[in-house]
């Protein structure tokens, strides 16, 4: 069973980690192990826990991007009753791209969950995800430089001088193409292995097709919020349920902390990627990752 202490330590790092390319799966998976805490992750009461972590997380999104939501779901609102999709309408063009790059990974989710949840319980498996993680990100800068159009688009999206407004923003991610917006959200299938971050493939996969640093972690993070929020309602039985007995108490602290955490996370993100790169993340990953291995195997 998960204690008051570990549920705020479990929170704090799973509101961090969630939005910090880095897995918080991974981590949620790796750290109890490292500190010798047997919550028996792969047991239906941690997940009931994980669960309201993750609903936290999903609201705190919802709350920081509230004006660009509110934008977003006018613009569908909009399409739908022209019935149609107008490249003049940046908010509607944008809804419909987030709608189209949600679908593929929320049917791999659907489909394929079940069976890689015996990883849940595998630091060892989780350390190596991890140390893959690192790979990925390095991957993602090396091929942000050398991808096709991609320094033209930066070139096109460069941001004019003087303030910006989220508005603008927007204007340029709706300049994504429909089968970069799949693409860009099949990748957060990835994030199904514990280890893999669902934040880091999703920016890498937006710097490949020309975004900027701070675009793509904007588009990152709007693109996980219905994913997110959506498996964790769709799991909220599990929390209300006999599963979520004995945890309901620790479950609420857990959600307290995730979201205090994830907001300010947030902030750090979308500021630091305004002038920095995924690099930093994927040495951590390396390391961390086969810093565990080491450990677990050895």
């Amino acid at each position: 069973m998960i204690s008051y202490f570990q549920a705020i330590v479990i929170g704090l790092l799973q509101g961090v980690t969630e939005l910090f390319p880095i897995s918080s799966l991974g981590h949620a998976v790796i750290l109890p192990k490292l500190l010798g805490w047997h919550l028996g992750q792969d047991k239906p009461y941690f997940l009931a826990f994980l669960v309201a972590t993750h609903l936290a997380t999903a609201t705190v999104l919802f709350v920081f991007f509230f004006p660009e939501w509110a934008r977003i779901l006018k613009g569908l609102g909009r399409s739908l009753r022209d019935r149609q999709i107008s490249d003049d309408d940046p908010d509607a063009r944008l809804a419909w791209l987030l709608i189209v790059g949600t679908i593929p990974a929320g049917l791999i989710g659907l489909l394929f969950e079940h069976k890689l949840r015996s990883l849940f319980a595998s630091p060892t498996a989780a350390a190596a995800f991890l140390t893959a993680n690192g790979v990925i990100l390095f991957a993602a800068e090396y091929l942000r430089r050398r991808a096709p159009g991609a320094e033209a688009r930066a070139r096109e999206l460069e941001r004019s001088p003087g303030a910006e407004t989220s508005s603008e923003a927007e204007k340029r991610l709706a300049t994504l193409g429909f089968r970069e917006a799949v693409g860009v959200g099949t990748a957060q299938a990835a994030a199904l292995f514990p280890g893999i971050s669902r934040a880091g493939v999703t920016i890498g996969g937006g710097l490949f097709v020309g975004l900027t640093h701070e675009d793509a972690a904007r588009y990152a993070f709007l693109l996980a919020t219905p994913i997110i929020g959506a498996a964790a309602l769709l799991k909220l039985p599990e929390l209300v349920g006999h599963h979520g007995d004995g945890v309901r108490g620790q479950a609420l602290v857990g959600a307290l902390c995730a979201g205090a955490a994830a907001w300010f996370a947030i902030k750090f993100l979308m500021r630091y990627f305004q002038t920095n790169t995924l690099t930093p993340f994927a040495v951590y990953c390396l390391f961390a990752g086969l810093g565990a291995l080491l450990v677990f195997v050895f």
